[in-house]
Parts: C-alpha cells; structure tokens; sequence
C-alpha cells in the first residue's frame, strides 16, 4: 500500500486516471462501498485532489459511467445494420457484465451521459442510414430500451439474499400448472437473473434476434405509425 501510494504521488493526478481508478475500485469493493475517501486512499492522494477533476460523487458516477460505456466496441465497418445492432447490443452487453454495478448506476442517472448520449445516436444512426424512416426508428428504440445498452428489465427483480426458489412441480401443479411446467421442462441455471431455468445470454439474443427480425419486416414494408393508428381508428 505503501509503494502504491508512493506511485501515486508520482504520477500526476488526470480526470481519466481518477474515473478509470474508480472503475477499478468499484468493481473490487462494490459500488455501495466506494467513497471519494476510499478512492482518495487508493490513489495515494488526499481527498481534496479529486475535486480538482470531480466536483462531487455524483459527478464521479457520471464520469464511470462515460468510462465503461466507452468500452463497448465500434460498429464493424461494411456490416449491414442488422449485423451492425446486434454487435453494438451483445459488446454493449459485455461491457455492462464486466461491471457489475454499472447498470444500477445508468439507471440511476436523471439523464444520459455525453458518453452514453453519443452511443444512442450511434445506435439511431445505424437505422436511419440502414434505411429506416425517423418514425420507425422512434418506436425502434422504443421497442429495444435498455436492451439497447444490454440490459433487460424482468418482471421480477430477484429479492436480497438467498435466491427464491420455484415451488416443486407437485407442490404446485394444482394452483399453476403451466409455470410449473415450464418449470420442470428446462434445465435451471442457478447464477440466471431472469430466473430458475433461464440462460442469461442465450434469453437475450434470442429476444434481440426476435426484436431485430421484427424491425426487419416493418422496415421492408414501408411500416409508419400514422397508418398503422388510422387503420386501428384512432
């Protein structure tokens, strides 16, 4: 700790050193745990250091946030836009999993960083230059959510502590047979967020190859929403 400090004083103090170290921290000790003193300490600096770069904790958040959406690959030049999302979606995706705690603080944000703001209008960009009309393109990203950025939000979020556990299919075959059918047809895997039984990854793709298809088939028909409410009378 010692060396660490001592190399700290050396180097001098940037905004980046300071957001990538934060990165670093929060991954280490939890976001809950991480203080502009616990970041002053591994940086070997006084806390009073960081507000020359910073101004507060909340601007520090807004500063990782910028740090691991940066991380998220480039589109692949030449690809076409369907291959070009889905890309973007799954390094997105990637990015967030490799910070466990960055999703919460994106969705804590009372708007979207400069960093985050210019990885939607890349996303935007991608469809309209794909061929999609703005109007589509509106109910598109509409449609993704944050599942634009790899994230999904389920019906249920799992409680605090140990995982809830699905009745056994006997206990409730009377009352919900159908869940409990799902239930015992699947192989569960216990680390899954969307629940018992669920792949993370392969439940993602499979709902953004749904989601892409679909943006496909609208595309090609010429789809706008003032037509689609006038046909419904509205």
């Amino acid at each position: 700790m010692a060396r660490q400090a001592e190399a700290g004083r050396r180097t001098p103090l940037t905004r980046e050193r300071v957001l990538r170290a934060a990165v670093a921290l929060a991954d280490g000790i939890g976001i809950e745990a991480l203080s502009m003193r616990k970041l002053a300490q591994e940086l070997g600096v006084v806390p009073m250091a960081l507000y020359k770069h910073v101004a507060n904790k909340e601007q520090l958040l807004d500063g990782m946030v910028d740090v691991v959406v940066g991380e998220i690959d480039p589109p692949a030049p030449g690809a076409d836009w369907k291959s070009a999302v889905r890309q973007r979606v799954l390094s997105a995706r990637r990015a967030l999993l490799a910070h466990p705690w960055a999703a919460r603080v994106i969705q804590s944000r009372s708007g979207p960083t400069p960093v985050v703001l210019a990885y939607m209008d890349s996303v935007i960009g991608i469809f309209r230059t794909g061929g999609f009309s703005v109007d589509l393109t509106h109910h598109v990203m509409h449609a993704l959510g944050s599942r634009m950025i790899g994230i999904t939000q389920e019906l249920f979020d799992p409680p605090p502590g140990p995982r809830a556990q699905v009745p056994a299919p006997q206990e409730g075959a009377g009352e919900y047979p159908y869940v409990m059918e799902l239930a015992g047809a699947v192989a569960h895997d216990k680390d899954s967020v969307v629940g018992q039984g669920c792949d993370d990854q392969f439940e993602f793709e499979f709902a953004l190859d749904l989601l892409l298809d679909g943006f496909e088939r609208l595309q090609r028909q010429g789809w706008f929403s003032a037509d689609h409410m006038r046909d419904e009378g509205r």
